[in-house]
């Protein structure tokens, strides 16, 4: 179970071609009247990059897994699959750990500072207390997945980033950070009510 009081999803500061293909998945795209700019892989390590993968699990298709310590996200495809994509973590995401249900999605979200942050960080959040609209600049990217545990907002969120840089590391706030072009992917292929399982501490079944 993760507490509010350390979510709020902002961060502080092999299959593919991962030469080509990888570089045609990270193009910029217009999308919803926004413009995503293209991501240059060459400045991030390759086993970030979204890639289909063998995967050893009894979590059925669609089940989404992540890994923090691995800092993988996976998406169950069944038949030994899964499509794997590189993540960033934070308190929040650390803090989670087992099972919840994404009970809402959102394309272009609305994004707010939580009390806690702007407690700690008042002269870099108070100013934000009324939330950001959806837009380039949000924190939460272009998609957003909330969890929910029962009826229960976990305050725990998978969303894309402003900063691709900080794929694959720990900053110090924030929830599951994927690149806006997987956030995008992997929001077009997950439904309402699709399960997640929050490993801590021990790498998943990969092969």
């Amino acid at each position: 179970m993760v507490s509010a009081s350390l979510a709020g999803c902002a961060s502080s500061g092999g299959l593919n071609n991962l030469a080509g293909g990888a570089s045609a998945s990270y193009a910029a795209m217009s999308d919803g009247g926004h413009e995503l700019p293209a991501i240059d892989v060459s400045e991030i390590d390759p086993a970030m990059l979204r890639q289909p993968v063998e995967y050893r699990t009894r979590e059925p298709a669609g089940t989404i897994v992540v890994d923090t310590a691995a800092r993988h996200l996976y998406l169950v495809e069944g038949n030994g699959r899964a499509m794997r994509y590189g993540i960033g973590v934070g308190k929040a995401g650390l803090a989670f750990a087992g099972n919840a249900t994404i009970k809402r999605k959102a394309e272009w979200p609305h994004w707010s500072p939580t009390e806690n942050m702007m407690n700690r960080e008042p002269a870099r959040y108070r100013k934000m207390a009324g939330g950001m609209s959806g837009g380039i600049d949000n924190p939460l990217g272009p998609r957003a997945m909330y969890l929910y545990q029962g009826d229960r907002d976990t305050m725990f969120r998978i969303h894309g980033t402003t900063e691709p840089e900080t794929i694959g590391h720990a900053v110090s706030s924030g929830c599951i950070r994927l690149m806006n072009q997987d956030i995008v992917d992997l929001y077009s292929r997950v439904k309402n009510g699709a399960r997640v399982v929050v490993i801590q501490g021990g790498r998943a079944a990969e092969s």
